[in-house]
């Protein structure tokens, strides 16, 4: 009782956000258009993530509703603005970690689920007491306070942040948020002092971990009294460099998405040089080209943003990435702007 009172008191008068809205979201919706109830609209194993979360067993995604940014070309615009989901208990959002880890997933993904982070650290403490294993991930916007990064210490083993712009007359044009870039690299620096290096383990070309192989009888007469010791059973060792053949799932570390926009590759190039002499190799670097404008809701204000992004754009984007010396990096190949990669927010799994 003691700890459901002290979650609430975080969202009476929010200021979880660098909006710092002040709205007791108890009571009303905050600038995130959500309340303090845990809003999902969708929890399921997804396979579309980069092939070091996904893996071939999937991600283990939890769709939270509402946002904290609201980017006008938003993709998953249904659950952003808070039209969609169900509202759930801190305890049923426990009960969903372990549905999605008996589903298989390599890791519990937190989409957009920053507005609810003091009920999502509480969910992630009560499993982690019931004996939860798998690695929480937060896949996040990085409009987010380092200080409230600094409260999922411990409870956060792997940061998956967009780094949207470096510029602030796109932040604010597009996000409303002219402070986003000195807010992103700031709460990317403290995901990285977090999480200073990743982590996989080898789950075999299947994807999934490596079992022993099931024993069958012999041919052979055994003696009945002839005992033998079961192996031991031992966790995957973890390595610091993927191995793509064996199949590779990363269980700690940092890696940053940038998706590119129409008309936006200087800006682009940008962020990449910025990580990069930032953080080296010791981040991963994820170039996304799945833009799909949502032309309905751009047409009159952002005529600029009703296109796909084009081949000469995103090829430009990933051989200044290569000369540049970026090595750990992820690319999407063909074309990954399809509404098949947005997922129905249809209230599966919740």
């Amino acid at each position: 009782m003691i700890r459901r009172i002290e979650v609430e008191k975080e969202y009476s008068s929010c200021r979880l956000c660098p909006r710092e809205c002040g709205i007791n979201r108890t009571e009303k919706k905050g600038t995130c258009r959500v309340g303090s109830t845990l809003q999902v609209s969708r929890a399921a194993l997804h396979m579309w993530e980069e092939p070091c979360i996904s893996g071939t067993s999937g991600s283990g995604t939890v769709f939270f509703s509402g946002c904290s940014l609201g980017c006008v070309y938003c993709q998953n615009r249904a659950i952003s603005r808070g039209q969609a989901g169900k509202e759930i208990g801190i305890p049923r959002l426990t009960e969903i970690f372990f549905e999605l880890e008996e589903q298989g997933a390599n890791n519990i993904n937190l989409v957009t689920g920053d507005h609810y982070l003091p009920s999502i650290a509480e969910a992630i403490r009560q499993a982690k007491k019931e004996g939860f294993r798998l690695p929480f991930l937060l896949n996040t916007s990085s409009y987010i306070k380092a200080e409230t990064l600094k409260r999922m210490e411990g409870l956060i083993d792997i940061y998956l942040p967009d780094l949207k712009y470096i510029r602030e007359r796109e932040a604010a044009r597009y996000s409303f948020a002219p402070d986003y870039p000195e807010v992103a690299k700031a709460a990317i620096a403290e995901m990285f002092r977090q999480q200073p290096e990743c982590r996989f383990i080898s789950v075999g070309g299947s994807g999934e971990n490596t079992e022993p192989d099931e024993t069958t009888e012999s041919d052979e007469t055994t003696d009945p009294d002839e005992t033998t010791e079961p192996e031991e059973m031992t966790e995957p060792a973890e390595t610091t460099e993927p191995d793509e053949k064996a199949g590779s799932i990363l269980t700690r570390g940092v890696v940053v998405r940038h998706m590119l926009l129409p008309g936006q590759l200087i800006q682009a190039k940008l962020i990449v040089s910025y990580l990069y002499r930032t953080y080296g190799d010791r981040i991963f670097i994820s170039l996304l080209n799945q833009y799909t404008p949502m032309e309905e809701t751009l047409r009159e204000k952002y005529p600029e943003l009703c296109r796909r992004v084009t081949e000469y754009e995103y090829h430009s984007l990933v051989e200044y990435a290569v000369k540049l010396g970026v090595t750990r990096g992820f690319i999407q190949e063909g074309t990954a702007a399809e509404e098949s990669f947005i997922p129905a927010f249809d209230l599966t799994g919740v």
